[in-house]
């Protein structure tokens, strides 16, 4: 057992040197890659979403994500008395470009999700033991206030303050989903979300806060031949993130979501969210191509379709 703990100390030490002989500029764009927030639930975390990056980038990302409690696999509708372990695979693509003179980004995700547990449904035990395909999510994001549009060659020279910024974020209802099944890896509905957010970086504290609502289309194939209406959700995110050394850094954050109260064939499920989370991130940047991302999170308060946990791996490369 020392054996084993002097060989990780080694290594931690190995890691640690190769991260401060990195050269200054790739330094500074590694406490910025990490551009994805995979966003398949409405109670994710997302730290960094409105932060400058260089422009003329593209990335590529491979996730890993598992969640476990009282939850839903998609956000048509909260789940009662749900009992699911949810295990996903997420590929990502972004691309920074310029807007008006201002850093903006196009990111892009899809999911492989299997599922496996069970859910009350009008005193009927509904079981699921399958994977498919979840809704892919499309996001435009414009810093159009203090995020300069600038090259990676200019960027090591730039020195983030107030940045602030709107996004559109689209998820298209195109993943797997059965009429006849009440868990599904798809919503059947599509979901706008229109959001705005700031950060404010000082020293090597950046403090962050984004507001969004999520709009749903109707349902017209939910389980037993119901049609499905959802009202609008209003989710607030604050993020602490603390730039530990040279390509880390590390958030605390926390949510709160209300809303979403859904119909069925016109009768109100009396099922509005009331919710929040509470989260880690921690990123790692090897160098100025890859970077790893570890976040795990849980419910705080849990009216509905909340209390559960969830634990993220992602690898990303930029180019």
């Amino acid at each position: 057992m020392e054996n084993e703990f002097n060989k990780s100390m080694d290594y931690f030490k190995v890691i640690t040197q190769f991260l401060q002989d990195l050269p200054r500029n790739t330094v500074i764009l590694c406490c910025f890659i990490c551009v994805f927030s995979f966003h398949a639930k409405s109670q994710d975390l997302e730290p960094r979403s409105y932060t400058n990056i260089p422009i003329n980038m593209h990335f590529l990302a491979v996730g890993y994500l598992h969640s476990e409690g009282a939850l839903s696999p998609s956000p048509s509708v909260p789940l009662k008395d749900a009992h699911l372990k949810l295990d996903a695979a997420v590929l990502g693509y972004a691309h920074s470009f310029s807007i008006a003179g201002r850093s903006s980004k196009l990111d892009m995700s899809v999911s492989r999700i299997c599922m496996k547990g069970s859910a009350d449904y009008q005193n009927e035990v509904v079981e699921a033991d399958r994977c498919g395909y979840g809704d892919p999510n499309i996001r435009l994001t414009w810093n159009f206030y203090g995020a300069p549009a600038m090259e990676r060659k200019d960027f090591a020279q730039y020195k983030e303050g107030l940045v602030i910024g709107s996004s559109l974020q689209l998820s298209l209802p195109v993943g797997t989903y059965d009429k006849n099944k009440l868990i599904n890896a798809g919503a059947n509905q599509w979901v706008f979300r229109p959001g705005v957010g700031m950060s404010y970086t000082i020293g090597d504290w950046q403090y962050s806060a984004m507001t969004s609502i999520r709009l749903y289309s109707d349902n017209d194939e939910f389980y037993n031949q119901t049609e499905l209406e959802k009202q609008a959700q209003y989710t607030f995110q604050g993020h602490i993130i603390y730039s530990i050394g040279r390509g880390q850094w590390l958030s605390l954050s926390g949510n709160y979501f209300v809303g979403g109260e859904t119909a069925k064939n016109g009768v109100d499920a009396d099922d509005s969210q009331d919710n929040s989370r509470f989260g880690l991130t921690y990123s790692l940047a090897f160098n100025q191509h890859h970077s790893i991302k570890l976040n795990a999170s849980t419910g705080v308060i849990t009216r509905i379709g909340n209390d559960f946990d969830t634990f993220g791996l992602v690898w990303q490369y930029a180019f």
